[in-house]
């Protein structure tokens, strides 16, 4: 497989995640349920993957206690923000404000030291970036403009992965721990935790479709896809991978409006495009290449750093 092909079978695998989720409610599926199946099978997969690799789940209380907290902010937590969002939220919408995670990273960055002062670039590239999810919310359009609380859903849950990286990166990362062990024990964590929301919005509907679509949503878009994306980068470094971050969008709303009708209005496409410029200047002057915290990250465990 050519480096062009396996970038943009990831990219499909990957960003086709939100069309599973809206085709899950749709179905019938809950947002709790949603997450809770999605987190054991994804699990199901790197477990299965962990185990032929020979790479053993961690044993000490400390590493778990850490696990908790990430699978909340990572895995849990956004997961079910996204299945909220997605109610309300065409899943070409949701795509592109999950792309401002890298935003949101650098203002957590920022907030908490880690970043160095913004330079004239990265300072336009993030009022860029929150300028074109001003543009997709348009809350002076009282007829099309995305205010409600799915939207909102949408951005707590791309800040939430945002908070995960920064967690991670100081409690998680390099501390000898093999990374698709530590990413099946994360998202088994984040199966347990998904356990209560099973309960919230009443039983769901079971439909082979819907069956079907949770299925491809939890071994392919959540499972795999952290597998491939870790080949990825260790066979092909981080440039390609950050190449497929920013790819991820573009798979969601055209997905949406092949697969769902969903409308292409000239403001979204606008804003994506806004969006995308935004997160692309910020990362100019990292001083390196690092894949961008951005699609609807399939495990989120040992994030490359930015």
């Amino acid at each position: 497989m050519t480096s062009a092909t396996r970038m943009c079978v990831l990219a499909l695998l990957w960003g086709s995640g939100f069309l599973w989720i809206k085709i899950c409610l749709n179905e019938g599926l809950t947002p709790g349920w949603i997450t809770f199946v999605r987190c054991l099978l994804g699990t199901a997969v790197l477990l299965g993957l962990a185990y032929r690799a020979r790479q053993r789940l961690p044993r000490d209380r400390g590493t778990w206690g850490r696990l908790a907290v990430a699978a909340l902010l990572c895995n849990a937590l956004p997961f079910l923000l996204f299945s909220i969002g997605e109610q309300t939220v065409d899943s070409g919408v949701a795509g592109v404000l999950n792309a401002t995670t890298p935003l949101w990273s650098l203002l957590i960055g920022l907030g908490l030291g880690t970043e160095r002062p913004l330079r004239a670039t990265r300072t336009v590239g993030l009022a860029l970036g929150f300028s074109g999810v001003l543009l997709i919310f348009a809350p002076w359009n009282a007829g099309s403009g995305l205010t409600g609380p799915g939207a909102l859903a949408l951005l707590a849950a791309a800040a939430s992965y945002a908070l995960a990286f920064a967690y991670m990166a100081r409690h998680l990362t390099g501390r000898g721990t093999a990374p698709l062990a530590l990413s099946a024990a994360q998202l088994l964590t984040a199966t347990g935790l998904g356990v209560p929301a099973l309960t919230v919005g009443g039983a769901p509907t079971v439909t082979w479709t819907g069956v079907l679509a949770v299925a491809l949503l939890g071994i392919f878009a959540t499972g795999l896809t952290f597998h491939l994306n870790y080949r990825m980068i260790a066979e092909e470094g981080p440039t390609s991978a950050a190449t497929v971050g920013y790819l991820l969008p573009v798979v969601s709303v055209g997905l949406g409006a092949l697969v769902l009708g969903e409308p292409l209005t000239v403001r979204v496409v606008t804003g994506m495009a806004v969006v995308l410029a935004g997160v692309g200047l910020t990362r100019v002057t990292t001083g390196r290449a690092a894949a961008p915290h951005t699609a609807e990250t399939v495990t989120c465990a040992a994030p490359q750093e930015n």
